[in-house]
């Protein structure tokens, strides 16, 4: 797992960041798809994205609270580190595999949808029109142990500048870059499902393999993080422009996406 920074202004930067990046998780985009796709046609599909990542983004609240209050008491031991790196670096591989299967797999006139992990053990969950259980869905994903760990990570840092208050100002940024990307994910897949022509399928492939492909680089980084390093030191200081990277390529490739499922029906002939 990543270091955090020291310095409080580079902590909150790198933490909003975290949070955007993190709404690009496939499992949060496989389910938001999911949801939508099931409340088509209603007024709460286009927000099911917010509603998600709110319910996703109270849990990360509460274990910063939590951890920030224990942090004087209590210090994680190393071997926690170690382990959710590889249970992150594990998930990335098998959801990176999983989502470029989809688009390899997919028919021509099929628009592919993400694959996630927890959604195959909760997608059950998803098949609800209730505001309110829209938001418990996304605090049921929030039970994992990668989102519970860095949360507690940067919670643990954070009560470096203060305590608690600062643990529970990281979470809430954590929580806002989610919901930014989250809620334009769900707008996105709302107006993509009211157009299901060539262009919108081609639009999923776009979305699909940025998924797909980041999802590897960024399991293959912490792996050779893990066992070089020259790689190791040369990443430290970098999470920040690191992260930034990462939003980027996923966001050009949304921006790309959304571009192909506005282009007037004439861009197909």
């Amino acid at each position: 797992m990543d270091p955090l920074p020291h310095d409080w202004f580079a902590l909150l930067a790198l933490v909003f960041t975290l949070g955007l990046k993190h709404g690009f998780d496939a499992d949060h985009l496989a389910t938001i798809d999911g949801l939508t796709r099931f409340n088509a046609g209603r007024r709460v599909a286009r927000w099911c994205g917010f509603l998600f990542s709110l319910g996703h983004g109270m849990v990360v609240m509460v274990i910063a609270v939590a951890v920030g209050a224990l942090a004087r008491t209590w210090h994680a031991p190393r071997w926690v580190d170690d382990l959710g790196a590889w249970i992150a670096i594990g998930f990335l591989t098998v959801l990176g595999v999983l989502n470029l299967a989809a688009v390899l797999s997919a028919q021509p006139h099929e628009v592919v949808r993400p694959v996630g992990l927890k959604g195959r053990l909760l997608g059950r969950f998803a098949r609800t029109a209730n505001p309110l259980l829209v938001a418990l869905v996304g605090a049921l994903f929030a039970l994992s142990f990668d989102t519970l760990s860095q949360a507690a990570l940067f919670a643990l840092t954070g009560t470096q500048f203060g305590g608690v208050a600062h643990s529970a100002l990281l979470g809430l940024l954590f929580t806002a870059g989610m919901m930014v990307t989250d809620g334009v994910n769900g707008l996105w897949i709302a107006r993509l499902l009211r157009r299901a022509d060539l262009l919108a399928c081609v639009a999923s492939r776009v979305m699909g393999l940025a998924v797909a492909g980041l999802s590897l680089l960024v399991a293959a980084h912490g792996a050779l993080k893990y066992f070089s390093p020259a790689v190791d030191s040369f990443s430290e200081g970098r999470q920040f422009a690191f992260g930034l990277v990462a939003v980027a390529i996923l966001a050009i490739s949304f921006l790309a996406a959304v571009r192909l499922a506005r282009a007037p029906a004439s861009a197909r002939s």
